[in-house]
């Protein structure tokens, strides 16, 4: 399963109580698909999904499925620290239609190695649609060894990773010992372009939401061997990789959306929206960018 090069990890609109809207959700799906997105991941830590109900989720996938009609891969943010609930949720997401599922390392409780290899087996071996790994110890306090990714690989449906370590070294590495249709993401979009010079397949993005063209169009450059454009698009862009991450994500990327007119709501707590001066940092870093490639 190829699901393209970037990925746009969704944010989830909300109305103005704090309610999932779905009709914001619509919007967005026609804005990205028109931006640059190859994917969509609905339901990940850049959609909120610590404080998305079980039923949310479900709505939005389904929601998201049936507007995408089909046009680009959908994958769904099903993983948790809980594995037998990871299980339900995977099983009862696969029911609406989606592409694919996105399983993150275990947060928390902290397991060993031997303890996630069975996680992500066991939870692959529950559903037949394509797996995607997520590796982020920054936000789970565990990292999944080369080793481990290697291992994992090997299980039928587990197709690709998200490899949000920073580390190029172990990326290689898992590029290098797994099969040619098993896929590595950056993780970090300011890392997109290094990671796709070693061999990576593109990048699951939360910058995609205001600068998807501009993304796809670093790759289609690399791609082409013009290798010092796409390097010059790059440097252009890190500042506004930067921005976007200036305050808990996804609080300025849904005030990026905004600046470009699409209103995608707030933030659930324990979050909160960007102070006026987090607002301006980021109009600022957009106008700049805009600012740059006009030249």
């Amino acid at each position: 399963m190829d699901f393209g090069k970037v990925l746009t990890a969704m944010v989830t609109p909300f109305d103005q109580h704090g309610n999932v809207d779905l009709k914001k959700t619509s919007s967005l799906v026609e804005y990205l698909i028109d931006h640059g997105t190859d994917g969509l991941v609905v339901a990940g830590t850049t959609g909120e999904s610590p404080t998305l109900t079980t039923e949310e989720k479900l709505a939005l996938f389904s929601h998201v499925v049936k507007a995408v009609n089909g046009r680009i891969p959908v994958i769904a943010g099903t993983g948790s620290n809980n594995t037998q609930q990871s299980i339900e949720l995977s099983k009862r997401a696969e029911q609406t239609g989606v592409d694919g599922i996105m399983l993150v390392t275990p947060y928390y409780n902290k397991p060993n190695q031997r303890g996630m290899y069975e996680h992500f087996k066991t939870i692959a071996e529950s559903v037949l649609k394509p797996v995607m790994l997520y590796n982020i110890p920054g936000r789970s306090a565990v990292r999944l060894d080369v080793s481990t990714i290697i291992e994992l690989s090997r299980v039928p449906n587990i197709v690709s990773v998200k490899e949000a370590t920073g580390d190029l070294d172990s990326m290689a590495q898992i590029i290098d010992q797994t099969d040619e249709t098993f896929s590595l993401y950056s993780g970090d979009d300011s890392l997109t372009l290094p990671i796709y010079a070693i061999g990576g397949h593109g990048v699951v993005s939360v910058s995609a939401h205001v600068v998807g063209k501009e993304m796809k169009e670093m790759l289609r450059l690399f791609d082409e061997g013009k290798n010092s454009e796409a390097a010059k698009l790059h440097r252009k862009l890190i500042p506004l990789f930067k921005g976007m991450f200036s305050a808990p994500s996804p609080a300025p990327v849904k005030a990026g959306l905004q600046m470009k007119g699409l209103d995608t709501g707030g933030v659930r707590l324990p979050l909160v929206p960007l102070t006026q001066e987090e607002r301006l940092t980021i109009q600022f870093l957009m106008e700049h960018f805009k600012q740059e490639t006009a030249k």
